[in-house]
């Protein structure tokens, strides 16, 4: 089993983020909402929803895997022009880097195309105060989240950052019940 995953992701790099990011970002969206209102809602009737926020999810996983491998060669870049520090590649602190410059660059652009489809999706109104909030999880969760999966082998990130969303719903689901009992 393990090894059919490992040729699948190293394969078809590109349909596998598409499929992991597809399946485990819906599912830690809907475990978000889940803790929230402690049953599972599917975001309306029907399963068309549903859908709709997984295909948003598969494309995701696709830019993600283009901007991963396009940070690494900005990081690079960067180092060999003298403009960061001389970090070996692979290390903890080139990887923190990585995920900095990817956080504080193409992190809000993803926030703000993801909560503006899911808002679509919803027929809800853009709450920018929520995403404000949504932006700073860029720095408490997915900095250090993100510098574990840069650490790993390319054809590992995409399925460690998969499983940080489930964690990343359950952290939310959480804090959504602790502020609705304050």
């Amino acid at each position: 089993m393990i090894e059919a995953y490992l040729d699948f992701v190293k394969n078809y790099p590109l349909l596998s983020s598409a499929v992991q990011i597809g399946i485990l970002g819906t599912m830690g969206e809907l475990l978000a909402v889940r803790i929230r209102m402690k049953k599972w809602y599917f975001f309306g009737p029907g399963p068309m929803r549903l859908l709709l926020k997984a295909v948003i999810w598969a494309f995701l996983g696709v830019t993600f895997k283009y901007a991963f491998t396009g940070f690494f060669a900005y990081m690079d870049a960067i180092i060999l022009k003298g403009w960061w520090f001389n970090l070996e590649k692979g290390s903890f602190f080139y990887a923190l880097s990585v995920s900095i410059f990817a956080n504080i660059i193409y992190g809000p652009v993803f926030v703000t195309f993801h909560r503006f489809t899911d808002n679509k999706i919803e027929g809800k109104e853009m709450d920018w105060e929520s995403l404000q909030k949504a932006w700073w999880s860029l720095v408490w969760f997915w900095i250090p989240a993100m510098t574990t999966v840069f650490i790993l082998p390319p054809h590992l990130r995409i399925g460690l950052l998969s499983l940080w969303n489930i964690v990343l719903g359950a952290m939310l689901g959480y804090f959504a019940v602790k502020a609705q009992k304050n």
